[in-house]
């Protein structure tokens, strides 16, 4: 795999303060640039950029069924190592996180097999964390 460089995203959020604590309590990101209406993540490495919306999220998000999920549209997330993955597992379940898919191993046995986890944020903006045995069956058909 090439050397993928860190992507950028902006996502609207209901609430700065609560953010601040999902993103940086709860799944460990450093805060970086801030103002009155922004928040600037380091989400593993990417750029997170939470936006103050104080209109909210539409309440009626998107499903698309894989492996027999109804998995949220749109979502983002990261893939992590199988061991970053059971890390982050663990400490959600403990912060007594509530899953929109839980903690689960997808397409068994098939290619593509993956652990994957979803759900939201305090504004409801969808995240899927995945991880794979290898890295090279990410894309593997």
């Amino acid at each position: 795999m090439s050397e993928i460089r860190p992507f950028h995203l902006a996502i609207p959020v209901n609430d700065l303060a609560q953010a601040r604590l999902f993103y940086g309590e709860n799944l460990g990101c450093s805060e970086g640039r801030s103002s009155s209406h922004l928040v600037d993540f380091n989400f593993f490495g990417h750029q997170l950029v939470c936006h103050l919306d104080e209109g909210g999220q539409a309440n009626d998000p998107l499903q698309n069924t894989v492996d027999g999920d109804a998995v949220p549209v749109p979502h983002f997330g990261v893939i992590l190592t199988m061991d970053q993955w059971k890390t982050l597992r663990d400490r959600l379940i403990a912060l007594g996180t509530g899953f929109v898919i839980e903690p689960r191993i997808r397409f068994q046995g098939k290619p593509g097999e993956q652990a994957t986890m979803f759900f939201t944020d305090p504004s409801g903006n969808a995240l899927e964390f995945k991880a794979f045995d290898h890295d090279q069956r990410i894309f593997e058909k």
